[in-house]
């Protein structure tokens, strides 16, 4: 029965986190941290949950991504019989050419190579170079979500405020005709900076397109199904590398949370959209900042303690 209320807690995580713009890794993170759940099972548990907010985005949002869908192989015949023209892109054809670049860096961003922590995993080391093991941007990201710590939520949350508070102060409005491919790269990347545990991707991707100048009702849609390829992605890797290492889950308690996650999610895709057409979302800002700051401090005590908070309440 534990493991059951354990997923069902992380549904609810999962499924408010992922949409309002505070960071579902991040909050994920902390949950499992307090309730003693980490290494591979906790990061595979993260991404199962996602499926869960995936379906969310697909009901809300289904006669959009079909109309996307639909275009994108309009696109593709138009590209091989010479049609294609860049200039003069509908509003669906230029949303679809833009997810794709977006996609195309945020890939290029996880699989950057880093040089890593000297704990790394072997698996992990691309090529090393003197003293330094260099890995993917994603595998460094993964290491620090399965460590034991929460410094690095801590300093996450605290860019996510920052990033907030940015794009809630921005004035400039365009329009969705007049996104352009730099504006899709720099939202790309800061996707791929989101699989940090404590960086937001729809706070993130939202954040950066208000900057930028973009439509509130736009940005919204494009962020959320901009990480349908991410989350698709990221599940298929870790799926993989879980059947490979054979990490065991349990199948019933999991699959509960995952349900949860989506009816979760509704709500919080629905509450999210309402909170920016009403200028709300500096509250997400000061929110992450001060749990950014609580977050940083626990982790500092547990540094010095040599022992987590758990264990020091535990005796």
């Amino acid at each position: 029965m534990n493991s059951f209320i354990d997923y069902i807690i992380q549904g609810i995580v999962q499924g408010l986190t992922e949409f309002l713009p505070v960071s579902s890794d991040g909050h994920l993170s902390l949950v499992q941290h307090f309730l003693n759940v980490s290494g591979d099972g906790a990061l595979l548990g993260t991404v199962l949950l996602h499926l869960g907010t995936l379906a969310a985005v697909f009901i809300v949002f289904w006669k959009t991504i079909w109309s996307l869908i639909k275009e994108f192989v309009f696109l593709i015949g138009d590209v091989f019989t010479g049609k294609f023209k860049w200039k003069t892109m509908s509003l669906n054809r230029r949303m679809v050419v833009m997810i794709i670049i977006a996609t195309i860096a945020t890939f290029v961003l996880l699989v950057f190579p880093v040089p890593g922590p000297a704990a790394m995993a072997e698996k992990d080391v691309l090529f090393s170079v003197g003293s330094l093991r260099f890995t993917m941007m994603k595998d460094l990201y993964a290491f620090w979500s399965e460590d034991s710590d929460i410094i690095v939520e801590g300093i996450c949350f605290l860019i996510t405020g920052t990033l907030l508070l940015m794009g809630s102060r921005s004035k400039k409005r365009k329009t969705g005709n007049d996104i352009t491919a730099k504006d899709s790269i720099l939202i790309g990347l800061f996707q791929g900076l989101a699989a940090l545990p404590g960086v937001s991707r729809s706070g993130s991707t939202i954040s950066i397109g208000l900057y930028r100048g973009l439509p509130k009702d736009y940005i919204v849609q494009f962020s959320f199904i901009l990480g349908i390829p991410a989350i698709l992605g990221a599940n298929v890797l870790e799926i993989g590398d879980a059947m490979k290492e054979q990490v065991s889950i349990e199948l019933m308690p999991m699959l509960v949370g995952v349900v949860v996650a989506a009816l979760v999610g509704l709500f919080a895709i629905k509450a999210l959209q309402w909170l920016i057409k009403n200028d709300k979302l500096y509250l997400f800002g000061y929110y992450c900042l001060i749990l950014g700051a609580l977050t940083l401090i626990c982790g500092l005590v547990e540094l010095f303690a040599g022992q987590t908070i758990p264990q020091m309440i535990g005796g």
